[in-house]
Order: structure tokens, then sequence, then C-alpha cells
């Protein structure tokens, strides 16, 4: 594992828990010597993730579009920022350069590209880690919506392994490195990657 995407919030939210985390996940793949793949962006959770990691003497790789550049939301400091021309062309890219994922607190944006790499990982698109930092319990809803959706059958149990969650930076990190990523069948035949 060389290089991490982190899905986070533009905005901070109103618990400093949540700034504090961000900074903390900077400092320590930083410090770790593991590369922030980031949405590129200067605002909320997301600066404070770069800027945090910057800080540290890590490597940030932004990824934004050129739309979002031109309200002047990039990160200038980015050790590579990659001006993309669209949402999708970002999500894609963030993933190929990823070999782990984590997303943080944050809204609509940020479920978006954690549940779009839960799909692609349950179908077979990669087989690599995908992490929940559960600041505060801000995860709990999720994830009990997705245990909703096991228990209707809408999921399967064995899918649900794919999301590893901790509460804390640091065995959130060893766990990526250390849990198998286990790709059970999505339908009646199994998926290889």
């Amino acid at each position: 594992m060389k290089k991490v995407c982190v899905f986070c919030g533009s905005r901070s939210g109103k618990n400093p828990a949540y700034k504090a985390a961000a900074r903390a996940l900077g400092e320590a793949l930083a410090r770790r010597g593991l590369a922030l793949v980031y949405g590129g962006g200067n605002v909320g959770l997301m600066g404070e993730i770069a800027d945090a990691a910057l800080a540290a003497g890590g490597e940030v790789i932004g990824v934004i579009p050129d739309f979002l550049m031109e309200k002047e939301l990039g990160h200038g400091g980015c050790t590579e920022l990659h001006v993309v021309d669209s949402m999708h062309t970002r999500k894609a890219m963030m993933a190929d350069l990823a070999d782990a994922f984590i997303a943080m607190p944050g809204g609509f944006g940020t479920f978006d590209e954690l549940f779009e790499i839960v799909t692609w990982c349950q179908v077979g698109v990669h087989a690599k880690p995908i992490g929940l930092l559960d600041v505060e319990h801000y995860f709990d809803p999720l994830i009990k919506m997705v245990e909703y959706a096991i228990d209707e059958d809408f999921a399967r149990q064995d899918n649900r392994s794919l999301l590893i969650v901790r509460d804390e930076v640091e065995t959130l990190l060893d766990a990526l490195k250390t849990t198998p990523v286990v790709l059970g069948p999505k339908w009646d035949k199994p998926v290889t990657c």
C-alpha cells in the first residue's frame, strides 16, 4: 500500500472532532510514507487533510474537475494536481491512483464516492481495501442501513466485510494493510478480479 484515497467533506461539519481527525489522518499518512489521493479541494475537511499531510512532508495528489477549479476551490499546494473534465473522470482517476480507500465524514459527494468504490469492489472491478474512519460515530446510521439492506436480502452478508470500520486513524491504517479483501459472489456465480 503506497497511496490512500480519502473521500471527505468539502465542508468541515459542526463537530471540531472532524477537523482534528482529518489533520490526524493527513499527518499519519505522511509519517507512514503513504501518499494522499483526494478530491483536490482547499476547503472543508479536504483542505484540512491536504494541509496536514503537506505540513508533515507528505505527498498529496489532488484530482479536481475543471468547473470546481474555475471556482478557485483547487488546492494550490498539492504535490500533483490533476484537473479533469468531469466528476466521473475524477472518481475513476482517484480509483486508479489509489491502493486503498478511506471515507471520512462528509455529505452526498462523500457518500457517492464511497458507494461507487464499494460497488466496484463488489462486482470485481477492483480488490482494494475500503475503510470508514468513524469519527464520533458519524457512520453509525450508514452502517445500520447497510445491515438493513443485508437483512432484507438486497446485499450479501459476506460483502459487509468490504467495509473496514475503525474509529482511530492508526488502527484503521493498520487494518487496511492487513485485512484481506474477500469477494463473495455478487450473483449466483463467483466474481474474480
